[in-house]
């Protein structure tokens, strides 16, 4: 390399040398990372750390979960973030909150490795906070308030270009009380636009934890499940007695990414596609599935999605506008040898390519649909108009 003398530095432009690509690559995956006592580690091969939203009404058993988390030895390293510190053994040490709800740099790690924060805005500030500790952790659970929809913080990991490059959302989780949740989903709206937040928080989870089963009776067990599956048939039900369940059902759901769990979840999709149902006490909130047989044009259902999303274009049941609280399915797209995983919540939507179809499979299209005011032969006839003639 050509020695430059500090005073023609900046004027000179060095010679380009020859390296090798795997010491560029090893450098390029080194970071400085400060560590709890103050000092830097250096950390290898950073990657990208999932995110799962765990949501549920006021008293589902949300910090049960997460209490059992920080506490049990499980061999895990998972950063948990709270909206508040309660009082029980869990919580080693109370955290500083600003007055403006701003997060101190003090995060508490506990004996089994876990990492405990409190904070009481959506939780993005303490995740920005949490990747300088990067290395520590592997894991990131994020508990919303018990009357919060989860819907907008699901969509900052889609929105925030710089927080999507350290983290990427896994998944969302969500509480049921299974003692009272036929009384909340049966609350009164304030008006006819409002959406009851119990049904809002079902209707977006992609696993239901099922809590309290020991307090209701079978039969009542039974008219519970019923309810939820009219409201979201797809997610996947966990019964549990105080929220204890094996973590490897809500973790690494892959529920927004292209990984092998979200491959077979496509597939479980175009298997349950005539799985709709509706929900006898709320029946403007229901599933409905369409499954269209050959290759979509993708810019008609780009325009289709926009129109649905967006626009609210689509009319349904009581002549008004369909409402889309979650949206999810595998589509064969024309020009595209691969299956493509659509995700969507609310009005932001995204599409990412998986694995090759075989030879010999059937190329279709199932798209499940979870909202308000959903006419299947309406959307069944907008996905069918999307095909590439």
């Amino acid at each position: 390399m050509m020695q430059l003398s500090d005073s023609d530095e900046d004027e000179q432009i060095p010679d380009l040398i020859l390296v090798n690509d795997s010491s560029v690559t090893h450098h390029q995956n080194q970071q400085q990372q400060q560590n709890f006592d103050g000092g830097d580690v250096l950390i290898d091969n950073l990657k990208k750390v999932p995110v799962t939203i765990i949501t549920g009404y006021l008293g589902a058993g949300k910090t049960t979960l997460l209490n059992y988390i920080l506490t049990e030895q499980h061999g895990k390293k998972i950063a948990v973030i709270l909206n508040e510190f309660g009082e029980g053994d869990a919580m080693e040490k109370s955290m500083s909150i600003g007055e403006e709800g701003e997060l101190y740099e003090e995060w508490l790690e506990l004996r089994n490795g876990c990492l405990c924060c409190s904070v009481k805005d959506n939780g993005v500030k303490a995740i920005e906070n949490l990747m300088l500790k990067r290395g520590r952790f592997d894991y990131i659970l994020l508990e919303t308030t018990g009357l919060a929809d989860p819907g907008p913080i699901a969509s900052i990991f889609w929105i925030d270009d710089e927080l999507c490059s350290d983290v990427f959302l896994d998944g969302i989780v969500t509480v049921v009380d299974a003692k009272y949740c036929l009384q909340h989903l049966a609350e009164q709206r304030q008006s006819e636009t409002d959406i009851n937040e119990c049904i809002r928080q079902i209707s977006l989870a992609d696993v239901l934890i099922l809590n309290k089963i020991d307090l209701v009776s079978d039969e009542e067990l039974l008219k519970l499940q019923s309810e939820i599956r009219a409201i979201n048939s797809f997610a996947k039900l966990i019964k549990t007695e105080r929220s204890r369940v094996d973590l490897s059902t809500v973790l690494d759901l892959e529920a927004y990414t292209g990984g092998e769990t979200s491959i077979e979840r496509a597939k479980t999709i175009q298997q349950k596609a005539n799985s709709d149902e509706t929900s006898h006490i709320d029946k403007s909130v229901s599933t409905v599935t369409v499954q269209v047989a050959g290759q979509l044009d993708p810019d008609r259902f780009d325009e289709f999605l926009q129109n649905l999303l967006w626009e609210k274009q689509l009319i349904g049941k009581g002549d008004k506008p369909m409402e889309i609280f979650r949206l999810k399915g595998v589509t064969s797209l024309a020009s595209c040898g691969k299956r493509v995983l659509v995700q969507a919540v609310h009005e932001l939507y995204d599409r990412q390519e998986t694995t090759a179809w075989e030879q010999d499979s059937i190329r279709q299209s199932t798209l499940i649909f979870i909202g308000r005011h959903l006419d299947k032969s309406i959307l069944d006839e907008a996905v069918r108009g999307c095909l590439k003639s």
